[in-house]
């Protein structure tokens, strides 16, 4: 592995990342691998192999936990992994998930379980075992720990994508579990943020076009999104925190949190319908009705 600046550096540490046997997951754990960190690879039985593989002929450091990230047995099993086997866990990087796009009206209860299970549930589960362990040594020590989350949001969960509810609800309620993350370990020294990726891999290929840009390399591969989640988890990055980017396409937004738009005060001591008609009714009659709470302006990125 090549030297790494020693503010980028994550020799000594451990990471955990899931859905690392291909796509976006492995092009994560490859970049953590490639930083110095041992990597723990999460994915079903099997398909992390090869990745574990061809980390360690590049001359990093990997083991696998198979199973399902859905389950409280593999999150357990991965903490096992990162602190009983390499002796601690230091970066924590949810990335699992699946797709079961439909519209709402036909969506099926077992389409909108699995997608919430494996997306919602399979990040908090690992978060959740993660703070448990950094606030034992936390108050053990009395000191900061070194803990990075980094999780994986979309802008579905931005903009409402129409075919597919269970993706944008899950991916929303991944950004509020990434800011609750933050506030609440913060203190102890836990830095979490969450990325809204667009890559191009075998769950999302079916969404983008063929790559006919011309550039070396795909604006949509995964590896433009890797670096960042290596940063994240890097020493550099410590004043970064609940935050969330987009990124793709050799670029990386910011972006900014909701603002109030518009206040209404009752004009007594209670809302009556009359009044609400007044004011709310007011302001929208000549307001765009097409404009709503989607963070359109991101999907406008070019």
């Amino acid at each position: 592995m090549p030297a790494v600046a020693p503010e980028l550096s994550l020799d000594g540490r451990v990471a955990v990342v899931t859905g690392a046997g291909a796509g976006l997951g492995r092009a994560e754990a490859e970049a953590l691998a490639a930083a110095g960190a041992h990597v723990v690879l999460n994915d079903l039985p099997g398909a992390a192999d090869e990745a574990a593989e061809a980390i360690r002929a590049a001359g990093g450091s990997a083991s696998i936990v198979a199973g399902d990230i859905g389950e409280r047995s593999t999150a357990d099993a991965l903490m096992a992994a990162a602190v009983e086997e390499q002796g601690r866990l230091d970066i924590v990087v949810n990335n699992a998930g699946v797709l079961r796009d439909r519209m709402l009206f036909n969506m099926s209860d077992e389409e909108w379980d699995l997608v919430l299970r494996v997306h919602l549930r399979g990040h908090f589960m690992l978060s959740r075992n993660a703070a448990s362990y950094w606030r034992g040594l936390h108050k053990e020590t009395g000191e900061q720990v070194y803990g990075r989350v980094i999780n994986t949001s979309s802008e579905a969960g931005l903009l409402g994508s129409p075919g597919q509810p269970n993706y944008a609800a899950a991916k929303a309620g991944i950004t509020a579990l990434t800011l609750s993350t933050a506030r609440g370990l913060g203190k102890m020294g836990v830095r979490a943020n969450s990325i809204c990726p667009r890559a191009r891999t075998a769950m999302t290929d079916h969404v983008f076009t063929p790559d006919e840009s011309g550039k070396t390399i795909d604006p949509m591969s995964v590896e433009h999104v890797a670096p960042l989640v290596a940063y994240l988890a890097s020493p550099a990055a410590d004043r970064i925190t609940g935050q969330v980017f987009v990124v793709y396409a050799g670029m990386v937004a910011l972006l900014a949190a909701p603002v109030v738009e518009q206040r209404f005060d009752a004009a007594g001591d209670t809302w009556d319908t009359t009044d609400l008609q007044t004011q709310l009714g007011g302001y929208f009659a000549d307001r765009d009705p097409s404009v709503g709470f989607a963070a359109d302006s991101v999907a406008k990125l070019a």
